[in-house]
């Protein structure tokens, strides 16, 4: 294993990533890691900065597109539990990057903490959702955070303070290589209120989405006050598809990946809805999917 002698017991070679993704596409990873705990991650994170290895961060895989050639260098995700703890205290919430977003929302809803009820029903972990700011019309995760606990791509470990970020619709100034933990300060709530508001939320979004045995992806950020999904069915390309791709009847701004497909397939029909929304409408639709 050359440079990462020694870490064998948490990484492994040649992995295939299209299982850890929505889509379902994809090709290996050179390396893959799933370290069980912080000084593992430290110590995989200098050795890849030492030796020029590229290293990427592995979510939840809703948003993210894996290319057919696969992934040079390591390919880390934090499922263990030392980046998966959820504590609360008082009006605070602090949990590991690696917790997913859903058992984050429903802690917080169960401790009568109101906030990011809202947010049920968005897939991924709490770090990828703050490095995004996953929100809803409602609102986003952004507003809540009190300060980040984060990891440099020289393996140095560092908190992040509020007033030192910057949020926005789907995006953040929070781009560290590593989200290790957050906190949150929420408001007092009625437990019973916020679970109704959380399970109307989840019903919500279930509604809008692709059906829960097709592997998709949500592909494109909404723009200029109009929905991504608008954008596509007024230029009629509701029909369009690419080898066994095609686009979503529940939600034209999800792609559905049959049996045969490609993420070439992918990379192809989203060139060519995005030229032609540009040409009709003058908006040029950006990727809410991340491109490996």
């Amino acid at each position: 294993m050359g440079i990462l002698t020694g870490l064998e017991h948490f990484v492994r070679e040649q992995e295939p990533l299209a299982p850890f993704t929505w889509l379902r596409l994809g090709g290996a990873a050179q390396y893959f890691a799933e370290p069980t705990s912080q000084a593992e991650l430290v110590e995989l994170v200098k050795r890849c900065q030492q030796n020029s290895l590229p290293l990427r961060v592995l979510g939840g895989g809703s948003n993210l597109l894996v290319r057919d050639e696969g992934v040079k260098g390591v390919v880390v995700q934090l499922t263990a539990g030392a980046f998966a703890n959820i504590t609360h205290q008082g009006r605070r919430i602090t949990a590991g990057g690696g917790a997913k977003l859903g058992h984050v929302v429903s802690t917080a809803v169960r401790e009568g903490l109101a906030g990011i009820e809202m947010l049920a029903g968005i897939p991924g972990t709490l770090g990828g959702a703050l490095h995004t700011n996953a929100g809803t019309h409602s609102g986003d995760i952004g507003q809540w955070l009190v300060s980040a606990t984060v990891l440099s791509t020289t393996g140095e470990v560092k908190t992040r303070q509020k007033q030192d970020l910057r949020f926005g619709y789907r995006a953040s100034s929070l781009d560290d290589l590593v989200i290790l933990s957050a906190e949150l300060e929420l408001e007092p709530g009625d437990p019973a209120w916020l679970t109704k508001q959380m399970q109307q939320q989840w019903i919500l979004k279930k509604a809008s989405l692709p059906l829960s045995d097709q592997n998709t992806g949500c592909i494109f950020k909404d723009a200029g006050g109009r929905t991504a999904a608008s954008l596509i069915d007024e230029a009629d390309l509701k029909s369009e598809r690419r080898g066994d791709v095609s686009i979503s009847d529940r939600n034209s701004n999800y792609f559905v990946a049959g049996r045969k497909a490609k993420a070439s397939d992918v990379l192809d029909l989203i060139a060519h809805i995005r030229k032609v929304v540009a040409d009709r409408n003058g908006i040029d639709l950006e990727l809410a999917i991340e491109v490996w």
